[in-house]
Protein backbone atom coordinates (compact mmCIF):
# COMPACT_ATOMS: atom_id res chain seq x y z
CA UNK A 1 0.00 0.00 0.00
CA UNK A 2 1.37 3.44 -0.86
CA UNK A 3 2.33 5.74 1.99
CA UNK A 4 -0.13 8.48 1.00
CA UNK A 5 -3.11 6.14 1.28
CA UNK A 6 -1.73 4.75 4.54
CA UNK A 7 -1.66 8.26 5.98
CA UNK A 8 -5.26 8.87 4.88
CA UNK A 9 -6.51 5.66 6.51
CA UNK A 10 -4.60 6.39 9.70
CA UNK A 11 -6.26 9.80 9.90
CA UNK A 12 -9.84 8.52 9.74
CA UNK A 13 -11.98 8.99 12.81
CA UNK A 14 -14.32 6.20 13.95
CA UNK A 15 -17.30 7.50 11.98
CA UNK A 16 -15.27 7.95 8.79
CA UNK A 17 -13.72 4.51 9.16
CA UNK A 18 -17.16 2.88 9.25
CA UNK A 19 -17.97 4.50 5.91
CA UNK A 20 -14.85 3.05 4.22
CA UNK A 21 -14.48 -0.50 2.92
CA UNK A 22 -10.83 -1.34 3.51
CA UNK A 23 -9.38 -4.26 1.56
CA UNK A 24 -5.86 -5.64 1.85
CA UNK A 25 -4.25 -9.01 2.37
CA UNK A 26 -1.33 -11.37 2.02
CA UNK A 27 0.40 -12.39 -1.18
CA UNK A 28 1.06 -15.73 -2.79
CA UNK A 29 4.84 -15.90 -3.11
CA UNK A 30 4.59 -19.31 -4.85
CA UNK A 31 6.98 -21.41 -2.75
CA UNK A 32 6.28 -19.73 0.58
CA UNK A 33 4.26 -17.00 2.18
CA UNK A 34 4.11 -15.67 5.74
CA UNK A 35 1.18 -16.91 7.84
CA UNK A 36 -1.90 -14.94 6.82
CA UNK A 37 -2.61 -14.12 10.45
CA UNK A 38 0.74 -12.36 10.60
CA UNK A 39 -0.09 -10.46 7.41
CA UNK A 40 -3.38 -9.41 9.01
CA UNK A 41 -1.68 -8.20 12.18
CA UNK A 42 0.92 -6.28 10.17
CA UNK A 43 -1.86 -4.57 8.19
CA UNK A 44 -3.82 -3.67 11.32
CA UNK A 45 -0.72 -2.18 12.89
CA UNK A 46 0.35 -0.32 9.75
CA UNK A 47 -3.08 1.15 9.11
CA UNK A 48 -3.91 1.75 12.78
CA UNK A 49 -7.33 0.18 12.48
CA UNK A 50 -9.14 -2.42 14.54
CA UNK A 51 -10.44 -4.43 11.61
CA UNK A 52 -10.11 -5.13 7.89
CA UNK A 53 -13.31 -5.25 5.85
CA UNK A 54 -12.04 -7.66 3.17
CA UNK A 55 -8.86 -9.67 3.69
CA UNK A 56 -7.51 -11.22 0.48
CA UNK A 57 -5.11 -13.98 -0.36
CA UNK A 58 -3.70 -12.40 -3.49
CA UNK A 59 -2.33 -14.05 -6.61
CA UNK A 60 -3.97 -17.46 -6.94
CA UNK A 61 -3.10 -18.47 -10.51
CA UNK A 62 -3.86 -22.20 -10.31
CA UNK A 63 -5.46 -24.66 -7.84
CA UNK A 64 -2.07 -25.57 -6.40
CA UNK A 65 -1.75 -22.05 -5.04
CA UNK A 66 -4.83 -22.57 -2.89
CA UNK A 67 -3.89 -25.69 -0.99
CA UNK A 68 -4.98 -26.99 2.44
CA UNK A 69 -2.71 -24.65 4.39
CA UNK A 70 -4.16 -21.52 2.79
CA UNK A 71 -7.73 -22.81 3.07
CA UNK A 72 -7.25 -23.47 6.78
CA UNK A 73 -5.67 -20.07 7.36
CA UNK A 74 -8.50 -18.25 5.59
CA UNK A 75 -11.11 -20.31 7.44
CA UNK A 76 -9.48 -19.24 10.70
CA UNK A 77 -9.47 -15.59 9.65
CA UNK A 78 -13.10 -15.88 8.62
CA UNK A 79 -13.91 -16.43 12.28
CA UNK A 80 -11.58 -13.68 13.49
CA UNK A 81 -13.55 -10.62 14.70
CA UNK A 82 -10.87 -8.39 13.16
CA UNK A 83 -11.87 -9.58 9.67
CA UNK A 84 -15.31 -8.95 8.21
CA UNK A 85 -14.87 -10.97 5.00
CA UNK A 86 -12.22 -13.20 3.40
CA UNK A 87 -11.39 -13.34 -0.29
CA UNK A 88 -8.91 -14.43 -2.91
CA UNK A 89 -7.81 -12.86 -6.17
CA UNK A 90 -8.00 -15.69 -8.68
CA UNK A 91 -6.86 -16.09 -12.28
CA UNK A 92 -8.39 -19.57 -12.58
CA UNK A 93 -12.07 -18.99 -13.33
CA UNK A 94 -13.14 -22.60 -12.86
CA UNK A 95 -11.51 -22.72 -9.43
CA UNK A 96 -13.20 -19.44 -8.51
CA UNK A 97 -16.56 -20.83 -9.58
CA UNK A 98 -16.05 -23.99 -7.54
CA UNK A 99 -15.12 -22.02 -4.43
CA UNK A 100 -18.16 -19.78 -4.88
CA UNK A 101 -20.46 -22.78 -5.27
CA UNK A 102 -19.11 -24.28 -2.04
CA UNK A 103 -19.37 -21.01 -0.14
CA UNK A 104 -15.76 -21.19 1.06
CA UNK A 105 -15.19 -17.47 0.59
CA UNK A 106 -17.11 -14.24 1.10
CA UNK A 107 -15.65 -12.40 -1.89
CA UNK A 108 -13.90 -13.30 -5.15
CA UNK A 109 -11.66 -10.99 -7.16
CA UNK A 110 -11.62 -12.15 -10.78
CA UNK A 111 -10.71 -10.84 -14.21
CA UNK A 112 -13.72 -9.67 -16.21
CA UNK A 113 -13.90 -7.29 -19.15
CA UNK A 114 -15.24 -7.09 -22.68
CA UNK A 115 -12.29 -9.07 -24.02
CA UNK A 116 -12.44 -11.66 -21.22
CA UNK A 117 -16.13 -12.38 -20.49
CA UNK A 118 -15.53 -15.99 -19.40
CA UNK A 119 -16.55 -15.23 -15.82
CA UNK A 120 -20.12 -14.99 -17.11
CA UNK A 121 -19.93 -18.74 -17.72
CA UNK A 122 -17.48 -20.02 -15.10
CA UNK A 123 -18.01 -17.79 -12.05
CA UNK A 124 -21.17 -15.68 -11.98
CA UNK A 125 -23.70 -18.55 -12.11
CA UNK A 126 -22.26 -19.85 -8.81
CA UNK A 127 -22.12 -16.74 -6.63
CA UNK A 128 -25.79 -16.27 -5.74
CA UNK A 129 -26.29 -19.39 -3.60
CA UNK A 130 -23.92 -18.17 -0.88
CA UNK A 131 -24.11 -14.44 -1.74
CA UNK A 132 -20.45 -14.28 -2.67
CA UNK A 133 -19.34 -10.78 -3.56
CA UNK A 134 -17.46 -10.14 -6.81
CA UNK A 135 -14.65 -7.65 -7.40
CA UNK A 136 -13.57 -7.26 -11.03
CA UNK A 137 -10.11 -6.18 -12.11
CA UNK A 138 -8.53 -5.15 -15.46
CA UNK A 139 -11.70 -3.55 -16.82
CA UNK A 140 -9.66 -1.95 -19.61
CA UNK A 141 -7.59 -5.10 -20.15
CA UNK A 142 -4.39 -3.27 -19.20
CA UNK A 143 -5.53 -0.42 -21.53
CA UNK A 144 -5.66 -2.70 -24.60
CA UNK A 145 -9.40 -1.97 -24.87
CA UNK A 146 -8.57 1.72 -25.20
CA UNK A 147 -6.32 1.25 -28.24
CA UNK A 148 -7.11 0.55 -31.88
CA UNK A 149 -6.15 -3.09 -32.52
CA UNK A 150 -4.84 -4.44 -35.78
CA UNK A 151 -7.63 -5.07 -38.26
CA UNK A 152 -10.22 -2.85 -36.55
CA UNK A 153 -11.86 -0.56 -39.16
CA UNK A 154 -10.58 3.01 -39.09
CA UNK A 155 -14.13 4.30 -39.36
CA UNK A 156 -15.13 2.53 -36.14
CA UNK A 157 -14.49 3.95 -32.67
CA UNK A 158 -12.56 2.19 -29.93
CA UNK A 159 -13.83 1.79 -26.38
CA UNK A 160 -13.54 4.53 -23.80
CA UNK A 161 -12.52 3.92 -20.20
CA UNK A 162 -16.04 4.83 -19.11
CA UNK A 163 -17.54 2.20 -21.41
CA UNK A 164 -15.13 -0.40 -20.03
CA UNK A 165 -16.14 0.27 -16.42
CA UNK A 166 -19.81 0.47 -17.26
CA UNK A 167 -19.61 -2.80 -19.21
CA UNK A 168 -18.32 -4.56 -16.11
CA UNK A 169 -20.83 -2.97 -13.74
CA UNK A 170 -23.69 -3.69 -16.13
CA UNK A 171 -23.44 -7.29 -14.99
CA UNK A 172 -25.61 -7.63 -11.86
CA UNK A 173 -23.19 -10.12 -10.29
CA UNK A 174 -20.35 -7.59 -10.10
CA UNK A 175 -20.24 -5.51 -6.92
CA UNK A 176 -16.98 -3.59 -7.41
CA UNK A 177 -14.79 -2.71 -10.38
CA UNK A 178 -11.21 -1.63 -9.76
CA UNK A 179 -9.86 1.49 -11.42
CA UNK A 180 -6.33 2.87 -11.60
CA UNK A 181 -6.54 6.53 -12.64
CA UNK A 182 -3.29 8.34 -13.29
CA UNK A 183 -4.62 11.70 -12.10
CA UNK A 184 -7.42 13.31 -10.14
CA UNK A 185 -9.02 14.30 -13.43
CA UNK A 186 -9.14 10.69 -14.62
CA UNK A 187 -10.61 9.58 -11.29
CA UNK A 188 -13.38 12.18 -11.48
CA UNK A 189 -14.12 11.26 -15.09
CA UNK A 190 -14.32 7.55 -14.20
CA UNK A 191 -16.72 8.32 -11.37
CA UNK A 192 -18.90 10.46 -13.63
CA UNK A 193 -19.09 7.64 -16.15
CA UNK A 194 -19.93 4.98 -13.56
CA UNK A 195 -22.76 7.14 -12.22
CA UNK A 196 -24.40 6.96 -15.65
CA UNK A 197 -25.34 3.37 -14.88
CA UNK A 198 -25.47 0.26 -17.08
CA UNK A 199 -24.64 0.54 -20.76
CA UNK A 200 -27.57 0.68 -23.19
CA UNK A 201 -28.05 -2.35 -25.41
CA UNK A 202 -26.36 -0.87 -28.48
CA UNK A 203 -23.21 -0.01 -26.53
CA UNK A 204 -23.16 -3.45 -24.91
CA UNK A 205 -23.32 -4.99 -28.39
CA UNK A 206 -20.45 -2.77 -29.53
CA UNK A 207 -18.34 -3.61 -26.46
CA UNK A 208 -18.78 -7.34 -26.94
CA UNK A 209 -17.88 -7.11 -30.63
CA UNK A 210 -14.90 -4.85 -29.97
CA UNK A 211 -13.74 -6.97 -27.01
CA UNK A 212 -13.89 -10.14 -29.08
CA UNK A 213 -11.74 -8.49 -31.75
CA UNK A 214 -9.20 -7.28 -29.17
CA UNK A 215 -9.02 -10.78 -27.70
CA UNK A 216 -8.51 -12.33 -31.14
CA UNK A 217 -5.46 -10.13 -31.67
CA UNK A 218 -3.92 -10.91 -28.27
CA UNK A 219 -0.64 -12.68 -27.73
CA UNK A 220 -0.59 -15.95 -25.84
CA UNK A 221 0.55 -14.16 -22.67
CA UNK A 222 -2.77 -12.34 -22.35
CA UNK A 223 -4.65 -15.51 -21.57
CA UNK A 224 -8.17 -16.59 -22.45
Amino acid sequence: MDTQLTRVVRGLNADQRERVCLATGGYNWLAWHPPLKKSLENALRRLRTDYIDVFHYLGVVKPGHFGPRVRDELAELRNDPRVRAVAISCHDRRLAGELAARGELDVLMVRYNAAHPGAERDVFPHVAAHRVGVVSYTATRWTYLLRRPRGWPEAEPVATAGQCYRFVLSNPHVDVVLTAPRSEGELLENLREVRRGPLPEDEMTFMRRFGAHVHSRAGWFMGG
